[in-house]
């Protein structure tokens, strides 16, 4: 059974400082940002407050979080410099939940939160506050420190669980956690609108942006609409370029200008690129994030970004090998490697003798039916997008292909995978 991930208790992060991969100093952690939920479940830790040198607050999600320990907390290096708001859903663990007063479910009996511990859940990039450090006592008295202190799970204590009624979007959110982004969307496509806007806004942007892309377009650019222009370019950044693409395609130019400007400049210079393309064309269809490695890179190395948990299945089933630059468009396009194939060999073998050049990539001006075409012929889930100079431009994925050859109200059917008895059981 694998170890499972140290608990941190929070009044250890208070001040702590937060680093970049290269070891430079991005700010200080203010605070940590919770997500409560219904029925005394664990609150998802969404992100962290962090003081810039400049004094502004921003939000650091736990997804950019690379790792807490010895004091110090390790980012990935990508930041939303925009100054942190609070949501209605969102907590503040020190402002909110420390030294608040709850009861005891076993005993009902009144207690002063001291601190709450956070935890990665095993196998997952999610984090939740599994652990709560309490003092008895009557609160405001002099002499807290002779309270008897205990710490206890998170369900043991109630007062800090969203209510099962009158909580509005709150308590909507909770109940559907679970559910998958296509079945998410489907349920708010079936709200009215207000609840609709409602539940848009109180999600986080991750959960948002997951959402979105499974919405038919009416109600895509109903909720980007509702929200405010700096929150729809967060949203906009956390979709696959493509998705973001497809729905900017669908505003008036005047805000789609406005949208991109506000969007980080890699993020919007992506989805720019695939805005030049016909929507129905390989270039129009593909994402500009595959998996790029250079043909010196080994197995491990191909292996280890497939792990990537933020990637679809379809994006993960292989690897495209080019020359530098790394990042789309890339240098000379070499060929792909399956993630068939990268089990089958030794960890250090180079993944530039193992390409697959004999398929021709698609061209990006390549027509609908003839990606369709390409990917049931060769039986393909993911297939590289080449221009005419040879650099790889993105990958087109079956999901996309299949997305734009179904029906505009696809979205709107509500599958049901039970299958009907026979007539006369």
């Amino acid at each position: 059974m694998a170890a499972s991930a140290p608990r941190i208790f929070v009044s250890h992060l208070a001040g702590v400082a937060v680093f970049d991969p290269n070891g430079d100093l991005v700010g200080r952690v203010r605070d940590l940002v919770a997500m409560l939920r219904v029925r005394r479940q664990p609150p998802r830790l969404l992100g962290l407050v962090v003081e810039l040198s400049t004094r502004r607050r921003i939000f650091l999600p736990m997804t950019r979080v690379t790792g807490i320990a010895s004091g110090q907390v390790i980012t990935t290096g990508v930041l939303n410099v925009r100054r942190f708001e609070q949501r209605p859903t969102e907590r503040l663990v020190f402002g909110e939940l420390l030294d608040r007063r709850v009861h005891l479910v076993e005993t009902d009996e009144e207690v002063t939160v001291l601190d709450v511990s956070v935890q990665q859940l095993p196998a997952r990039r999610d984090w939740e506050i599994g652990k709560v450090f309490v003092r008895k006592g009557r609160a405001g008295t002099f002499r807290r420190a002779k309270g008897e202190t205990l710490t206890v799970s998170w369900s043991a204590v109630t007062g800090f669980s969203l209510e099962e009624q009158g909580q509005g979007a709150e308590s909507l959110l909770a109940t559907f956690e679970q559910l998958r982004p296509a079945d998410l969307a489907n349920v708010l496509h079936h709200l009215s609108p207000k609840r609709r806007g409602e539940v848009a806004a109180a999600l986080d942007d991750d959960r948002l942006a997951d959402v979105l892309e499974e919405l038919p377009e009416d109600d895509q650019i109903e909720i980007l609409g509702k929200l405010k222009e700096e929150r729809a370019a967060d949203v906009l950044e956390a979709m696959d370029p493509d998705d973001a693409a497809d729905l900017l395609a669908e505003l008036p130019a005047e805000d789609v200008e406005r949208l991109l400007t506000l969007m980080q400049p890699d993020e919007a210079a992506d989805v720019r690129r695939l805005m030049a393309y016909e929507e129905k064309t390989a270039g129009g269809l593909m994402t500009t994030e595959p998996i790029v490695l250079r043909p010196d890179a080994t197995v491990a190395d191909a292996l280890a970004r497939v792990r990537n948990p933020d990637l679809s299945p379809a994006l993960a089933a292989q690897v495209y090998v080019c020359r530098p630059p790394d990042e789309t468009p890339t240098g000379k396009y070499l060929g792909t490697v399956h993630f068939q194939r990268l089990l089958r060999d030794p960890p250090f073998t180079l993944v530039g003798s193992l390409v697959d050049d004999d398929l021709q990539p698609l061209d990006p001006e390549a027509a609908l039916p003839i990606v369709a075409g390409f990917f049931a012929t060769y039986d393909m889930v993911a297939a590289p997008v080449v221009d005419e100079s040879g650099s790889l431009l993105g990958a087109v994925t079956v999901d996309d292909v299949l997305d734009h050859m179904l029906p505009e109200d696809w979205r709107e059917t509500e599958f049901h995978l039970e299958q009907e008895a026979p007539h006369g059981a």
